[in-house]
Parts: C-alpha cells; structure tokens; sequence
C-alpha cells in the first residue's frame, strides 16, 4: 500500500455551503483530533479555545473560500475544504482528549474542566458530566477513552496521576474504581478488552487487567506522551520524551523495533503517534525545533513498522492562503514573532485500515491526507 502523503482538504470554520471567513477558523491550536467510527464520515477536532467541532471532509461542490478563490490568481494550488457540521460548547477550558462510541451516537471529551463530558452527537448536548467534584479529578483530564461492553465504561487518566473508571449505564457520582499506581501525570489511555494500559511521565507503561485486578508495569525511562494499540492488541506503540517511539510487544515487555530520525526532535512537548496504513506505517509529529526557513510548516514522519525505516517525511502547510497572518504572535518582549506548525495530533481512518489520516496542531486547522 503507497502512503496516502497527498492533502486532499483542509477542516476550518465554515458551515455548509456558506462562504469561510477568515475569522471562523479555531481560534488556538488544536489538541485532540478523532474520526467517528466505521465508515469514518466524520472527524472531531478539540480545540484550546474550548470548542470541539464536527466535520465532514469531504468538500461541498460549491465551495467558494478564500483558498480556491486565490489558487485562480496562480498563488497556491487549491486544496478544498471540508464542511463544518456541529460545534459543542460546554467546555469551560481547553479540549485536551476525545474518544467516539462504536455506534456513532456519543462522543466523550476532557480536558483542562477536570470532568468527562458524555455527549448525544445528534443533539449537540452533555448527556452526562462525570467527575469536577471530591470524587474526581483534582487536575486537567489529559486522556479519555471508551471501555467495557457497548461502551459501558469511560477511562480518564490525568495530571493527579490517577486514572479513573466510570460507568456510563450508572447515576453514581462516583467512579467504579480509582488506580493510582502511577508516580506522575498519566498522559495517554487505550483499552482493549478488560485490559487499560495507561501511560505516565514517570517512564512507565501500566496494564491492568480490571477482572483479574493485576497490574503490570513495562518500564520505558523517558516520560511516555502517547500510546496506541495494534488492532489485535498484542502490541502497543509508544512514545516517549526522548525523540524514540518503541513498538512493544505487550506479553513479554520486550521492545520489537525503535524508530526515530537525527531530525526529529520531540523532548518537551505532548507529541502523539499513531499506526496507519493497515498497521504499515508508524507516523508522529514533531516539535520543529529545528526547522528555521519552513515557512512555519509542520511536519510528519511515517516509517516502516517492520524495518523501521523512514519512509517519508511531509511537510504540513500551516494552512489555506490568507491565513498567513495567524502566523504572527506577540511575544513577551512586545515584538512580533512568527509561531512554527507543531503537529501535535493525529488520527487515522477507521482504526489505521481506512483510506485516509488527519493531523493538526498550533495553527488551529486540521489537515486531511489521502490518495489523489
């Protein structure tokens, strides 16, 4: 399968088959990106300005932004951009983390509120808020994912160094269960049968197994930002602050390939990674911390998972055209500087096996790759 390495449109603010303005684009970097379930119609993009917005991508035929329009002046080829569908607005801070049910129906968020908010897709409302009292969390919800049999339980793990489990059938205020294993913030989830493997800045990987009540610690050594499991759950990819991503088999602990590049550099920031590609490619993102003259351009890495060879590596435009002056932000010292396109989030289509990924980051617009 070739890598889908071509961006076939960008997800801004604009609704229907209305004109964008400039100013309806997300007004932050976004933070957490996650297709609906299969088919993957639609994307969700979790912003820092407390929105979280529903997307098709697939452009209207009578688009008419500003992008398309000055692609006809010979300034940029046009890249289409999708629709807008629903906003939802309850988050009190930043959108940190999103998680979809099987059935399409409810989508669950978390972030800097230090709540999860359960909500009806349809109606655009909270069906349920879980936790921001004694029994929650004390600090922002940095992951959030579905669990258990028809997605009966939500995972939520944050910067108190807790993970949370809390039954979505049940009124209860209180979670089922509270682990607390971890030493430091726990930073990313994922879930695969009666298994949670969470992952901490203290270095490492926890399993719990909740109908056994067993857990087992993987130990990495650099803080862990980002986890995702192989479809048949037998390994995970993780990421960690010291520029590497290990594949790690889940049974043994051992680590099956490591993959990295002198380039890439990720040691501070909360850089997620993916499998795409039917579990082909391993991509990430990058804190371009060494990218002077990209023309504030993000970039993405995709290696090989079996080789562990670098197989591409695509430069991210900030944006349409006419967003350029999104660019510049005023520093601390009063002057303008001009703000890199970290690429911080990623998700794939269909769990890594559909036909298309989408990433985001600092300039707030979410870019969709496929095969053109």
């Amino acid at each position: 399968m070739a890598f889908p390495n071509k961006p076939i449109a960008h997800l801004l603010g604009s609704s229907g088959d209305e004109p964008l303005h400039l100013n309806s684009t997300l007004e932050g970097p976004v933070h957490a990106l996650a297709y609906s379930a299969s088919p993957g119609t639609y994307v969700l993009a979790g912003s820092s300005d407390r929105s979280i917005r529903l997307y098709n991508p697939q452009p209207s035929t009578t688009n008419h932004s500003p992008s398309s329009h000055l692609s006809k002046k010979g300034t940029n080829p046009a890249i289409p951009e999708g629709r807008l569908i629903q906003t939802y607005s309850a988050h009190g801070y930043e959108v940190l983390s999103l998680s979809v049910s099987a059935d399409n129906a409810r989508f669950a968020s978390a972030g800097g509120d230090r709540s999860v908010f359960l909500w009806d897709v349809a109606s655009a409302q909270t069906l349920r808020r879980f936790g921001g009292g004694p029994q929650g969390h004390s600090a922002r919800i940095n992951s959030v994912c579905f669990a258990g049999e028809d997605d009966s339980l939500l995972i939520s793990g944050g910067l108190d160094a807790s993970v949370r489990i809390w039954d979505v059938r049940s009124g209860a205020p209180k979670p089922v269960q509270v682990l607390t294993e971890a030493k430091d913030a726990v930073t990313a989830l994922v879930a695969h049968g009666s298994e949670i493997v969470a992952g901490s800045v203290d270095g490492r990987v926890r399993t719990y197994d909740v109908r056994a009540g067993r857990c087992i610690m993987d130990v990495l050594g650099p803080s862990v930002t980002s986890l995702c499991l192989t479809r048949d759950g037998k390994a995970v990819l993780v990421s960690g602050l010291d520029s590497q991503l290990r594949l790690m088999d889940r049974e043994t602990g051992g680590c099956l390939k490591t993959y990295g590049d002198p380039g890439r550099k990720n040691e501070d920031l909360r850089i997620q990674s993916i499998l795409g590609g039917k579990e082909q490619y391993v991509l990430s993102g990058d804190e371009m911390t060494e990218a002077p003259g990209q023309d504030a351009e993000g970039r993405i890495w995709a290696w090989d998972v079996v080789t562990g060879e670098l197989k591409a590596t695509i430069h991210v435009p900030w944006g349409p055209v006419g967003l350029e002056p999104r660019k510049k932000i005023i520093g601390k010292d009063g002057k303008e500087k001009e703000r890199t396109n970290v690429i911080s989030c990623l998700t794939w289509r269909e769990g890594g096996f559909g036909d298309q990924f989408s990433v985001s980051g600092t300039s707030g617009v979410v870019t969709v790759y496929g095969y053109n």
